[in-house]
């Protein structure tokens, strides 16, 4: 007897999520962060109140075989949810247990079980809500629900004795600065590009005499490794320093911010450029003679009719270049600029992992949050355009 599968995406995920939690190391108990941890499978921790588990799991299995709808969808979501709430509190009642039974230098990660599980969790939610409705809105609004019940649970101190958020407690002073600096970083870097990007990209839209070597001159830049054009701009910026002690006195040298601003505007440059070349370019030919019928003149018209409607390209542009920055300005902590990258390089430098996620994990969420604002912006714009 076949069994029909009517909900491959849902079967798919489902069964990894299995494989993950069940096959893969779930929790990993170190006597300190140095030293490997010894690791506990999944199995050893479902008993008691951890045995709920079961239900939202049971849940998935049998709506991944049922054909999908939209009350499934959210029940899938829910289950999801389930999961996902109940990973983050089993971990953190396991953690919590071994240590008061071992010593205070002992650490209890996230094994790979438990991450996978986490982002299997949260894949299932996200189709979850695809298939809920086809608004951008209301699916961010979902995935964000998804998420409060481990928010609960972490701003509660549920999850204090993993070793991730002891690290976090034992530099808090540090991660704040991070934080401080890894934003400073982005906005010094989004203001000059946007500054420069925007009069670049019209020049280029309006004059073909222009556009080639501009773009010429922009994907060369792109395709210089970050660190060595970090490294380029040592020099020039340090003689610049020496030779205006101005620019010296309002904190430009051959390291820190001032080489990592440069080189991330740089950089942000050829996405911001064809963002907005293309939005112009999006324009039907057919509204500007009915503008230009109208009497308007060509900056009214630029104004009035070609950046409204260029402006969902132009956002994605610079939504892009947005996510670009918070990642590379993660590598310009080598050069002195600080921000999250200083914390992962001192934690691959003392071969501490879970130092090593505590700026990572920082940098993922505010590349996803920038890229959900920006995405919620365009998203307002195409409903107030219809």
């Amino acid at each position: 007897m076949t069994i029909a599968v009517k909900h491959r995406v849902l079967l798919t995920l489902f069964m990894l999520l299995l494989l993950a939690a069940f096959g893969l190391p779930f929790l990993s108990y170190a006597p300190n962060r140095l030293l490997s941890g010894k690791s506990l499978s999944l199995f050893s921790l479902l008993h008691g109140p951890a045995l709920w588990l079961l239900l939202p799991l049971a849940a998935l299995a049998i709506l991944s075989l049922l054909p999908p709808t939209r009350g499934r969808a959210l029940l899938a979501a829910l289950a999801a949810c389930g999961v996902l709430t109940l990973a983050f509190w089993i971990s953190g009642q396991a953690a919590e247990r071994l240590a008061q039974e071992g010593s205070r230098l002992a650490r209890t990660s996230w094994g790979s079980g438990c991450w996978l599980t986490m982002a299997l969790s949260l894949l299932i939610a996200a189709d979850a809500m695809a298939r809920l409705t086809a608004s951008h809105l209301w699916r961010m609004l979902g995935n964000a629900l998804v998420l409060v019940p481990p928010a609960l649970l972490l701003f509660g101190h549920q999850l204090d004795q993993l070793s991730l958020l002891k690290e976090y407690h034992n530099r808090q002073e540090v991660f704040d600065a991070a934080l401080l600096q890894h934003l400073t970083i982005l906005l010094a870097t989004m203001i000059p590009a946007l500054a420069i990007g925007v009069p670049l990209g019209v020049l280029c839209f309006r004059s073909e005499r222009w556009q080639r070597p501009i773009f010429s001159a922009l994907n060369i830049i792109q395709t210089v490794p970050s660190i060595a054009l970090f490294g380029l701009l040592i020099a020039p910026l340090a003689g610049l320093a020496t030779a205006v002690p101005w620019l010296a006195e309002h904190g430009v040298s051959g390291i820190g911010m001032a080489p990592a601003i440069v080189a991330l505007v740089l950089y942000a440059l050829l996405p911001l450029v064809r963002s907005v070349v293309a939005g112009l370019q999006s324009v039907p030919a057919g509204v500007i003679e009915s503008a230009t019928g109208m009497g308007l003149t060509r900056g009214q018209i630029f104004l009035r009719v070609q950046l409204p409607l260029a402006l969902p390209l132009f956002l994605t542009g610079v939504r892009i270049l947005a996510v670009q920055t918070v990642g590379m300005a993660v590598v310009a902590a080598l050069i002195g600029a600080g921000g999250f990258g200083a914390i992962v390089f001192q934690g691959l430098l003392s071969s501490a992992l879970d130092l090593v996620l505590l700026g990572v994990i920082p940098v993922v969420m505010m590349a996803v949050i920038v890229d959900s604002l920006f995405k919620f912006w365009v998203s307002i714009l195409d409903v107030s355009r219809r």
